[in-house]
């Protein structure tokens, strides 16, 4: 399989990184496009989750529950391979305790990773898949600086447009922005791997997605099912848009789950169709506090909401080609121009 793990930068729209107490660590497996993606927040954040997908693949979301009695996580943990992919965060739960992260309980600190997952089983080998040693990894290689983009972590093995047959999809990614005002910021990082076009937020054209016949332009999912053209069958939970929201302001874990909740709205902006019976689109939300109050409700939903469609995008922006080993080539649109697929 030929595949470009080189990442691509888009410093310009900024970074969930930018938010204060937020780290980001990519691990890419390089036998085949997988891999996973932790952020971490080292002083516990508070947080929460909205599953709006038909088809999620999950671990310790219900402790999220705004009435559930914990508080804070210590990071979020996305990754590829499906349910496989889970046991990536077993290896991050496992870093965080010898760095003495994690919630005390007396005899030790237990580190709370709630995680998502995504379907890339067929991109390549899906014997690979990411494992307790990849969480681990994605930990060790966490930082405050931006994190690369594109075919890089739980983005390595994304792809987008599927609606008519992965021969005519589009390689996807991973992607980040962030929003400021006043003294507060809210990012977002993505991981795209949609059933349904990446569209831009803002026009709404698509920018990646199903590809003509001929593999020289784009089909436009949207309007060629409403045009009665039939879609080819679809096994639930082989797509998944995935995500972490973070903000620097002072909020409460039933305000986090707001922000989870309206993440949504931004998923909305960017794919289309989006939330179908066949993804499993799970947006966390994490708040540090380190900025103090913030704007108010109102204006954070907004900017999460625009974090999120702007991280979107990026994942879609950044990724490059790859060409599987069946003799498909899934475009990204860092090297691709609908006139030379």
């Amino acid at each position: 399989m030929n595949h470009s793990s080189a990442p691509v930068a888009h410093a310009s729209r900024g970074a969930i990184t930018d938010v204060a107490g937020i780290e980001v660590g990519h691990h890419t497996d390089q036998r085949r496009p997988t891999g996973c993606t932790v952020v971490i927040a080292r002083d516990g954040a508070v947080a929460g989750v909205d599953v709006r997908g038909a088809a999620p693949g999950t671990r310790e979301t219900d402790l999220l529950d705004p009435s559930n009695l914990v508080q804070q996580v210590h990071a979020i943990l996305l990754a590829g391979g499906s349910a496989f992919g889970l046991e990536a965060a077993t290896g991050a739960v496992r870093w965080l305790e010898e760095q003495g992260i994690g919630l005390d309980v007396g005899v030790g600190r237990i580190p709370l990773v709630p995680s998502a997952v995504l379907f890339d089983l067929t991109v390549g080998n899906m014997q690979i898949r990411p494992d307790a040693a990849a969480g681990y990894a994605a930990c060790a290689a966490a930082s405050r600086n931006p994190p690369p983009q594109g075919n890089v972590g739980a983005g390595a093995g994304a792809v987008v447009g599927k609606m008519f047959g992965l021969a005519n999809a589009m390689k996807a990614g991973i992607g980040s922005a962030s929003v400021r005002v006043g003294g507060v910021t809210v990012g977002a990082l993505i991981a795209c791997n949609a059933v349904g076009d990446v569209i831009s937020p803002d026009n709404a054209q698509p920018l990646a997605g199903a590809r003509t016949d001929d593999g020289r332009g784009l089909r436009d999912t949207q309007r060629s099912l409403l045009a009665g053209v039939a879609p080819r069958p679809l096994l639930a939970g082989v797509n998944t848009t995935i995500g972490v929201i973070a903000t620097d302001a002072a909020i409460t874990k039933v305000q986090a789950h707001r922000l989870a909740v309206v993440g949504h709205d931004g998923l909305a902006r960017s794919i289309n169709p989006v939330h179908t019976m066949s993804d499993g689109d799970t947006l966390f939300a994490l708040g540090t506090g380190l900025a103090g109050e913030g704007p108010g409700m109102l204006v954070l939903a907004a900017m999460a909401a625009e974090a999120v469609a702007r991280a979107t995008e990026q994942a879609v922006l950044s990724a490059r080609s790859i060409t599987l080993d069946n003799g498909i080539v899934l475009p990204g649109l860092a090297d691709w121009s609908p006139a030379h697929p």
